[in-house]
């Protein structure tokens, strides 16, 4: 087997004293200064702080989209330090699905050809395994009617639906959600972030969510809070309302409340 097809049962992430400096000298900024975590799978988790927390690039060292200075990053069992860019490309194109906060849609296309276009673009023929995988998420994100229609003619929630669509019929390991409700508005934001949490719920899915705000962090099995590079706050409630309170009750956490 392929050491880029492994995957674990125990953690779908993890890293060991990550480090990520740019710059050197008195002016060198040091965004991630060693961090140790691991991520379970079948989850959500939110990753939270003020601007230049380090939040962004964690996502970035996890999803293998940048190196680490020092220190290891391990997603779906492989260390991604071990990999040159050509096979990190690749894995990063069939392991790991990607949702920002622009919805990234070609407006030529409909919503059935945005969500397969990665696999296309891959080469990958859609088999029967692919298919039914593609019925499911459409039918877990509400897509079943809107799959003929183009962007412009889909509402912000539903664009971003189908743009979570699109990361998750390649049975990505893991979903990196970079402030995917940043462009929506409160009703498109919790449309989107329950059918988000019900991917992961039905889907068997993990979800890393880079968010600052409180209410898309309480839809999220756990949080995980940076402050200057470092994690500060580690969270894991059962309920939403619990965990937005601890977040507002945590002076770390730096956001918009």
């Amino acid at each position: 087997m392929d050491d880029t097809t492994q995957r674990t049962a125990t953690t779908a992430a993890s890293t060991r004293d990550l480090t990520k400096t740019y710059g050197s000298g008195p002016t060198a900024v040091h965004a991630l200064d060693g961090v140790d975590l691991d991520l379970a799978p079948g989850r959500v988790t939110a990753v939270m702080g003020p601007s230049g927390s380090g939040k962004s690039t964690l996502m970035h060292c996890l999803a293998g989209l940048d190196r680490p200075t020092s220190g290891s990053v391990s997603v779906a069992g492989v260390d991604l330090q071990d990999l040159d860019d050509d096979r990190l490309t690749r894995f990063r194109r069939d392991h790991l699905g990607f949702v920002f906060q622009a919805f990234n849609l070609l407006p030529m296309l409909t919503a059935r050809q945005n969500i397969m276009l990665p696999l296309e673009l891959a080469g990958r023929r859609a088999d029967v395994g692919t298919l039914r995988r593609f019925d499911q998420v459409v039918e877990v994100l509400g897509l079943s009617d809107r799959l003929s229609h183009r962007p412009s003619e889909l509402s912000g929630g539903q664009q971003q639906r189908v743009a979570i669509a699109r990361a998750l019929v390649g049975d990505a390991a893991i979903v990196f959600a970079d402030e995917p409700t940043g462009n929506l508005d409160s009703a498109a934001s919790t449309e989107v972030l329950s059918y988000l949490r019900q991917s992961v719920r039905e889907l068997g899915r993990t979800v890393v969510l880079v968010t600052h705000e409180l209410d898309a962090a309480a839809y999220a099995d756990d949080v995980v809070v940076l402050a200057d590079g470092r994690i500060r706050t580690y969270l894991s409630a059962p309920d939403r309302a619990e965990l937005v309170a601890a977040l507002q009750a945590d002076p770390t956490v730096g956001v918009a409340r």
